[in-house]
């Protein structure tokens, strides 16, 4: 489980194609500190485990499933991705709960400056839009945002100059694609209401 607040920016070092999987090497320094074989660390938003270390690089699996459903399909050696270790019993839980199980991929849409922030337009997956609501919660490459606007096909957040400047979306063009995970609660409690998941 992770919270959405982005602890440091890494660089995709070396990406091997395995056919049906994929294996990450990211350069890293912070979430290194701790971490060890076995863990999990999220990549823009992906729970990923830890397979090696070596130096200031640790190595990740990336399945075809998780290709097939995330950003991740896209990246290539020296592209930056936001990087966030699991909590842990004494985590502040600054974000949200985020699982790290991306639930749809979305591509921005517009970006509109102002003085002190920038609000960002998302497109949004359909079948996503009844867990999507002004003022809650959502993962945007694994940053904990908050819905300023959420429409059928679309949603607004606004980013403050803190999240411009730590996480990859200050650098985001329109058209690029994002990892998008829905607050979980609001699909556990559709599913304990007995809802399909079809109408909203």
């Amino acid at each position: 489980m992770f919270t959405g607040i982005v602890e440091e920016l890494g660089t995709v070092s070396a990406l091997e194609d395995q056919g049906d999987a994929v294996r990450l090497t990211i350069a890293a320094a912070t979430v290194l500190e701790d971490v060890k074989h076995g863990d999990s660390i999220a990549v823009n938003g992906c729970c990923l485990t830890v397979t090696a270390l070596e130096g200031d690089t640790w190595t990740a699996d990336v399945m075809q499933e998780t290709l097939d459903k995330t950003s991740l399909r896209g990246v290539a050696p020296g592209d930056v991705v936001n990087l966030e270790r699991a909590v842990t019993p004494q985590t502040r839980l600054g974000g949200h709960i985020v699982q790290g199980h991306v639930d749809g991929v979305g591509r921005l849409l517009a970006r509109t400056p102002s003085e002190h922030w920038e609000v960002v337009e998302i497109s949004l997956p359909t079948a996503l839009s009844r867990y999507v609501v002004d003022k809650g919660s959502i993962a945007v490459d694994g940053v904990s945002l908050t819905v300023v606007a959420a429409g059928e096909e679309s949603f607004t957040v606004s980013l403050i100059p803190e999240t411009l400047a730590r996480t990859t979306l200050g650098r985001k063009q329109t058209g690029d694609l994002v990892n998008l995970e829905t607050d979980i609660i609001a699909k556990h409690v559709e599913r304990l209401l007995g809802g399909t998941g079809e109408n909203r």
